[in-house]
C-alpha cells in the first residue's frame, strides 16, 4: 500500500508468529518486508532489512512466545534497526505483551517488569505500541507515546452469540476480572458471577478456588479470561462452577499461551470448548483435544494497522470497546 508522494506502508514480522503476520499482510494486500535473520556463535541475535526502509511507515508484528525473552529482544533489535535506518515511523505491533501481568509490586522488593518494557520499546526507538487485551489497562500508562490497546471482544461475541442458547452465565475467574465479565455479558444479555481464589505466594501459577459468587445454578457459563498459562486458575474455576450446579462451562480467552501441564489439566477439565485466539501460535497437543476453537485477531490487526497508517480512528472499528 502506498501513497504516491506522501508515504508508504511497510509490514515485517519476527519469528515468533509469522503465520499471523502473513495473514494480516494479506489482509492488507502487501507483501511481508523482506528480513535477514542471523545468530552469530555465542547466541547474539542478528537483524538486517534487505529493502530501503527510509521515511516509510514501519510496523513490526511480533508476540512475545516462548521462547518469550528471545523474542522480545528480536523485537527490540528490530526496532532498533528501523530507527537506524531512517523510517519515518515505527510502530510495535505486540499482540500478546510480555510482562504484562508484573504491572504492580505484590510484595515488597518487586519489580514493575510492565514498566520496563515499555521503557525498552521507547529507547530502542518504537513511536507507539499496540497490543491486543492487555492484561490490565495501566500498562498503557507506563509509556509516554499512543498505545492502542485492541480487544478480542468483537470476536468472541460473535462466536458465543451463534452457540449459545438457553441461560448464561458470564464468570470472572477471579475478583479482577469482573469488568472484563460484566462487559460481555452486556453484549450477550447473560449475567455476571465470579470465582474467589487464593494464590499462594510461594509458587508461581497456583491458585485455590473457594466460592462463586452469582447465579451459576441450572445456566450455561462461559468462564471469561485474558490469559490460560497453565490453566490452574479455569480449570480450578470450572470444577467449581460445575459443583455448584452449572449446565455447561465453556472457557473463553485472548491469549492461549498453555504452558507447562495446561494442555493435561484442560484434557480431564469439565469444560466443553476452550475458545482462544491466534495471538499466540497454538501448540499442536492443544488443537488435538477436539474441543479447542482458535478464532483469527488478523482482521482487528490489519484493521488496526491501516487506521494508524491513514490517521483514522482506532476505536470505530472496536465500536468504542477498546480502552
Amino acid at each position: 500500500m502506498e501513497r504516491p508522494g506522501r508515504k508508504r506502508l511497510m509490514v515485517f514480522t519476527g519469528s515468533a508468529n509469522p503465520e499471523l503476520a502473513e495473514e494480516v499482510a494479506k489482509l492488507l494486500d502487501v507483501e511481508l518486508g523482506r528480513v535477514e535473520r542471523g545468530r552469530f556463535a555465542d547466541g547474539e541475535i542478528y537483524v538486517r532489512y534487505i529493502d530501503s526502509v527510509r521515511g516509510a511507515d514501519c510496523f513490526v508484528i511480533q508476540s512475545h512466545s516462548n521462547p518469550i525473552n528471545e523474542h522480545i529482544m528480536e523485537q527490540l533489535i528490530m526496532i532498533d534497526a528501523l530507527k537506524r535506518a531512517s523510517a519515518k515511523r515505527i510502530t510495535a505491533v505486540v499482540p500478546f505483551y510480555g510482562y504484562a501481568r508484573q504491572d504492580k509490586k505484590g510484595r515488597p522488593r518487586e519489580p514493575i517488569t510492565a514498566r520496563m518494557m515499555g521503557d525498552l520499546f521507547m529507547a530502542a526507538g518504537a513511536d507507539r505500541i499496540a497490543s491486543v487485551d492487555l492484561h490490565t489497562g495501566q500498562v498503557q500508562g507506563f509509556i509516554d507515546a499512543p498505545f492502542d490497546s485492541l480487544t478480542a471482544l468483537p470476536l468472541f461475541e460473535d462466536y458465543l452469540s451463534r452457540r449459545l442458547e438457553g441461560p448464561i452465565t458470564m464468570v470472572s475467574p477471579d475478583s479482577g476480572g469482573v469488568k472484563r465479565a460484566t462487559r460481555f455479558a452486556h453484549h450477550l444479555d447473560a449475567e455476571v458471577a465470579f470465582v474467589y481464589k487464593r494464590r499462594r505466594t510461594d509458587v508461581r501459577n497456583e491458585v485455590v478456588a473457594q466460592w462463586v459468587v452469582g447465579d451459576v445454578e441450572g445456566r450455561h457459563c462461559v468462564i471469561v479470561d485474558d490469559i490460560i498459562d497453565t490453566a490452574g486458575t479455569v480449570v480450578a474455576s470450572a470444577e467449581l462452577v460445575m459443583e455448584r450446579g452449572a449446565l455447561s462451562v465453556m472457557v473463553v480467552a485472548t491469549h492461549g499461551v498453555l504452558s507447562g501441564p495446561a494442555v493435561k489439566r484442560i484434557s480431564t477439565a469439565p469444560i466443553s470448548e476452550l475458545v482462544i485466539t491466534n495471538t499466540l501460535p497454538i501448540a499442536k497437543e492443544a488443537v488435538a483435544l477436539g474441543n479447542v476453537t482458535v478464532l483469527s485477531v488478523a482482521p482487528l490487526v490489519a484493521g488496526t494497522i491501516e487506521a494508524i497508517f491513514n490517521d483514522a480512528s482506532v476505536s470505530e472499528i472496536f465500536k468504542g470497546e477498546n480502552t
